[in-house]
């Protein structure tokens, strides 16, 4: 029997990118005559995609979210963050880890709210890119996640009938949750709600604790892939909420 896949989350799972994010973020805020937010701030608006982001940008700065400069801060930030790879960061323990899985038959891949084009050219740039054979961006499908859709597609790519996922924020924990999936949750990213409060599998804050926590997995009573029967519509009140934040 296959070993099942294990795809993770990029930022604030594999990688600590908010200080790129940030510095491009008010890079932007500055052509646009605002004042620029601290790195915490930005950080909190990181996991759910560049409008987001951009949404969250607008709104600490006093402006309409959704009014006229928005798609012109899309625009001005994505065209920034193709190339934001400076100061990003590989979390301690990370190659080592995605090597033992998959030396040890494990197929890997990825599903990130990050744009596509910026993520192979920071996996590259960190020498990541060569353990993905699959990588789904935010921008892949006509979804993100929480919405399940990226994460099923991300598993039938890489075409194992078992896979776990692996994410830090609450984000990753939905997107699992409602996909049917294992979900490892790493506790070191940029995640605001209290672990217990959290749907997951297992938490690990070492990414050494990471291959064993997996074979746990493959031990347990495991899911096959699950098939998305129904649009995902997500909880009304949650999503009514992320919209403000």
């Amino acid at each position: 029997m296959h070993l099942p896949a294990v795809i993770f989350d990029l930022d604030g799972t594999l990688i600590d990118s908010a200080p790129d994010i940030h510095a491009a973020s008010n890079a932007v805020l500055a052509e646009h005559g605002f004042a620029p937010l601290s790195l915490p701030q930005v950080r909190s608006f990181v996991g759910r995609g560049v409008p987001h982001l951009v949404d969250c940008l607008l709104a600490a700065s006093g402006e309409d979210p959704q009014g006229a400069l928005h798609a012109r801060m899309v625009a001005a930030f994505s065209a920034r963050y193709e190339e934001a790879v400076a100061l990003t960061e590989v979390y301690p323990g990370v190659p080592e880890a995605l090597r033992a899985l998959a030396e040890a038959g494990h197929l890997l891949g990825i599903c990130t709210n990050k744009p596509l084009p910026p993520t192979p050219a920071v996996l590259a740039h960190l020498g990541l890119d060569g353990f993905f054979g699959t990588v789904i961006g935010g921008d892949s499908l006509p979804t993100r996640k929480p919405d399940p859709a990226p994460l099923l597609h991300a598993v039938d790519r890489i075409g194992r009938p078992r896979a776990i996922f692996v994410g830090d924020s609450e984000v990753d924990a939905e997107t699992a949750r409602a996909a049917g999936l294992p979900f490892l949750l790493f506790t070191e990213g940029y995640r605001k709600t209290p672990v217990q409060d959290l749907p997951h599998s297992a938490v690990f804050s070492d990414f050494a604790q990471l291959p064993g926590l997996v074979a746990g997995c493959e031990t347990a009573d495991m899911p096959y892939r699950p098939a998305l029967q129904t649009p995902y519509q997500g909880n009304a009140d949650k999503e009514a909420s992320n919209a403000q934040t």
